[in-house]
């Protein structure tokens, strides 16, 4: 699987799950500061969302301080489902309920270890298959 990870600044949080994710087997594309391209959470997160609408990536995380203008930004891409997860139960019900493909964290407020947590929580779930219906309604 191919994911596209970026986020507004470079932090111990981001090398953390980048090295996480690896460490998963994920195929990591980096974007933003954290391939030393300089950009604000707007262009990062729209840039990751056509990366994931494009079928270039499976899917997406971003972080930015709070993790709303990223969720805000990439959500602006159709066929994106950003959400916006500061723990493993909500990225569970996120993959499940909803088929979000670009989790977002929280620099501000997600530690190291809960990342890694929320991260596999995303890639242990898939959809609900009985949520198909419901999930159309809000694609574009």
């Amino acid at each position: 699987m191919k994911i596209a990870v970026g986020s507004d600044e470079r932090t111990p949080v981001t090398d953390s799950v980048v090295d996480h994710l690896r460490r998963a087997g994920v195929d990591v594309e980096l974007h933003g500061p954290l391939n030393g391209h300089p950009m604000d959470w707007v262009d990062v997160g729209r840039e990751v969302g056509e990366r994931v609408a494009s079928g270039a990536c499976q899917q997406g995380v971003l972080f930015c301080w709070t993790g709303t203008g990223v969720s805000i930004a990439a959500n602006k891409v159709a066929g994106i489902r950003a959400a916006l997860c500061g723990d493993a139960q909500t990225a569970r019900g996120a993959r499940k309920w909803n088929d979000a493909n670009v989790l977002v964290m929280s620099l501000r407020a997600t530690p190291e270890a809960v990342a890694k947590e929320i991260c596999d929580a995303w890639l242990e779930t898939g959809p609900d298959e009985a949520e198909r219906a419901t999930i159309a309604k809000v694609e574009h």
